[in-house]
């Protein structure tokens, strides 16, 4: 069995630790937190549930990173959410050096983890988290692409009276407004999402998506967390079965899709490596034009990083 840290016991983070030790893969999960007797709490009342939800997965709190020595998987949310008004591209002065700290304390501690980023501005805190961990980029990558995927096919299920269970869909690009929905490459149990509902209802739906973050924020007053988290428990199961399911993962991309030294949401093959495989679509004009604007979006919140010398 396998030891997962998560860090950061918000309500993502403990989210992620209480949906994954559900699944009970793993033999421990570890919430690290600057608060520890917040991530001794939150540990805690999760394990509670133990006996009643039947799982054996243990729950630790802490503060200190040397109790995640020796983790095969590490989550990273960290960092500051969003508040109305705030887009994540704000983020990036505060949650950079905080992505930056966690994933070298970390290292110092697991050898040889797979990394896999939550905090927002996504595709920028992953990259960070890359050049801190200096793992191979099979190693270190970021969860958006099954986030928005989720909320598509939600949006889908609710205009088309079907279970979302029965939905397939794929999107590229950066996690944010910039992303790039496929409505060629959404099927309900196989039939073209095209044949099912109009156009125009469709772009609408794609639009919504595409805002599906802000429309929360502006709904609690800060981020979302139950389907993130369940997101990254997903891909954390992935990994933990070797299953290599293919989901759409926010990854290194040199070459692929145009794109050099930026890290995208692409379709990737998650297995016990990590990133098994990375697929590359082929795109029409229209897509490829959302793909190089999505990827010039990330670039440009890129240079700001690059400009903190972190």
């Amino acid at each position: 069995m396998s030891k997962v840290t998560v860090v950061g016991a918000g309500n993502v983070g403990a989210t992620v630790a209480n949906v994954l030790a559900h699944k009970d893969l793993v033999r421990e999960v570890v919430i690290l937190d600057i608060k520890g007797d917040f991530a001794k709490g939150k540990a805690l009342d999760s394990y509670q549930q133990a006996s009643v939800d039947h799982f054996s997965t243990r729950l630790t709190g802490t503060d200190d990173y040397a109790d995640t020595a020796n983790s095969d998987i590490v989550v990273i949310t960290a960092g500051i959410p969003r508040k109305p008004g705030m887009s994540r591209d704000d983020l990036i002065s505060t949650n950079a050096k905080i992505v930056t700290m966690v994933t070298r304390s970390i290292m110092e501690h697991s050898k040889n983890p797979i990394i896999i980023v939550v905090s927002n501005p996504l595709d920028v805190m992953t990259y960070a988290a890359y050049k801190a961990s200096g793992l191979p980029k099979n190693r270190v990558f970021g969860m958006a692409g099954i986030l928005d995927t989720a909320r598509y096919r939600a949006f889908l299920s609710m205009a088309l009276d079907v279970s979302g269970k029965d939905i397939q869909a794929m999107l590229l690009g950066g996690h944010g407004d910039t992303m790039v929905p496929l409505p060629r490459y959404t099927t309900v149990s196989g039939i073209p999402v095209t044949e099912l509902i109009g156009k125009e209802e469709l772009d609408a739906i794609v639009e919504r998506t595409k805002k599906g973050g802000g429309e929360l924020v502006k709904l609690m007053g800060t981020s979302a967390w139950y389907a993130p988290g369940a997101a990254a428990a997903q891909m954390v199961a992935s990994i933990l079965r070797d299953e290599k399911r293919i989901f759409p993962c926010c990854s290194l991309l040199e070459g692929e899709y145009g794109q050099d030294g930026i890290f995208l949401g692409v379709p990737v093959k998650l297995g016990s490596e990590g990133i098994v495989e990375l697929l590359e679509l082929k795109l029409n004009e229209e897509e490829m034009a959302g793909m190089n604007a999505s990827a010039d979006a990330v670039r440009g919140v890129l240079e700001v990083y690059k400009g903190m010398n972190v």
